[in-house]
């Protein structure tokens, strides 16, 4: 924190008086307020989406559908960033499933092609392909689907039968509406849905266009009301914010847990490090539109965000506040300069798979067995978030805030059992 307060003696000298030292309790309302510009945003920007979607299922044409998927690009910027809240908020883990989960058996919402396969031992609604049936048997019972419905998606279809991979819902079952698979392995391209899949009458391909349509609105209209509500829990007076700030050392091992969990076993290693060693295009985050890319990248700002309680809102202001950096500065200064500086390298690597992505190199090429530079792109970014997690975890000792509880993965800590 570094407030300057300047105090004036009787002859009129000024002097300079220390800074204030930043509480936990001021910390926790920077947090709070962090969360809930992020989660507003995440929802203006969603109803940015469901507008264009509208538009797109009004007029269908190429350019309602690249305005459409150019909106949806636009709607994952500030929503990345406020993953960091998920690990330590039992009520945003609680809730992401629905909005953010990922990867996905597609064939349960669309048409796949062929090489995809059908119901298997591990889901048997793999190929369910709802689009194209208007009711189905589900544990028994015969599912009414003819009206394709937000409380459909979200009571029936999301994780049906109990299967993770059943994603009927959030921004990735929005994503493949939009894109379509990607068919091109570790080669250059994303999914390339034709605008005709939205088509009236004998345009149409690929068949039921109105039900498709149907599909992709009612998937948008649940995005946003998703965002409003977790949005209201980190207002004042919300359930969010009161949890994080009920108990201070608490909240403060929240905001720790947070960013070391997103930074080492969900990012580096189920989002990175586990793609690289499989060479699988398929365990790509954003794997329909080929914006993974992004995603790292602003997973990684949402770190550093926090450490520095600050945060640039879609309309360009400003929340910021006393933040866990000062907290750290204040135990320990040479710790707060170790993280800073571990933050900016993470974000200089992140930065340069965006701009390599950027340039024309996929992450999907990347990704390929054999690009020992697309390799070394990744790898800079999984060991600069290993690095910075090792330094959260420092944090956590010189704070005395006990054990922080920090998610692992295989492809970090056993990567031999991936392979099993």
């Amino acid at each position: 924190m570094s407030r300057l307060f300047m105090g004036t003696t009787a002859l009129g000298v000024a002097l300079s008086l220390p800074a204030l030292a930043a509480t936990q309790s001021e910390v926790l309302s920077t947090y709070a307020d962090i969360a809930a510009a992020g989660y507003e945003d995440s929802a203006i920007a969603a109803r940015g989406l469901h507008e264009a979607i509208e538009a797109l299922i009004e007029t269908p044409s190429p350019q309602a559908l690249t305005a459409a998927r150019a909106a949806w690009l636009a709607a994952r910027v500030p929503y990345q960033q406020t993953e960091v809240f998920r690990f330590g908020n039992a009520i945003v883990d609680d809730w992401e499933g629905q909005v953010n989960a990922w990867p996905l058996d597609e064939g349960l919402i669309d048409y796949v092609d062929a090489a995809y396969g059908g119901a298997s031992d591990e889901n048997g609604l793999k190929a369910l392909n709802v689009v194209a049936n208007t009711s189905f048997d589900l544990s028994g019972q015969t599912i009414d689907a003819g009206a394709i419905t937000p409380d459909l998606l979200s009571g029936t279809l999301h994780e049906a039968g109990g299967n993770e991979a059943n994603v009927a819902t959030g921004y990735h079952a929005i994503e493949f509406l939009l894109w379509g698979q990607d068919l091109n392995g570790t080669d250059h391209g994303a999914g390339d849905r034709p605008w005709t899949d939205y088509a009236a009458g004998d345009a149409c391909t690929n068949g039921n266009c109105d039900r498709r349509a149907e599909y992709l609105e009612a998937a948008s209209e649940l995005l946003v009301s998703d965002l409003d509500w977790m949005a209201a829990q980190w207002a004042p007076g919300g359930a969010a914010r009161e949890a994080v700030t009920e108990d201070e050392a608490a909240g403060i091992s929240a905001i720790l847990t947070g960013m070391g969990s997103l930074s080492y076993g969900e990012q580096a290693g189920e989002r990175m490090r586990l793609g690289l060693m499989l060479n699988d295009p398929e365990e790509e985050h954003d794997c329909f539109s080929d914006n993974t890319h992004n995603s790292h990248y602003y997973d990684g700002l949402g770190v550093q965000n926090v450490y520095h309680g600050q945060y640039v809102r879609i309309d360009g202001s400003m929340v910021e506040g006393p933040s866990l950096a000062d907290l750290t500065a204040q135990a320990d200064p040479a710790l707060d300069t170790e993280m800073q500086a571990k933050l900016a390298t993470t974000m200089r690597a992140l930065g340069r798979i965006k701009l390599a992505a950027e340039a024309g190199t996929s992450y999907d090429q990347m990704l390929a067995r054999g690009n020992e530079a697309g390799e070394a792109l990744i790898m800079g970014g999984v060991d600069g978030l290993i690095a910075q997690t090792r330094t959260i975890e420092r944090i956590t000792a010189a704070l005395d805030l006990g054990d922080v509880s920090i998610e692992g993965s295989d492809s970090l800590d056993q990567p031999s059992a991936v392979f099993e």
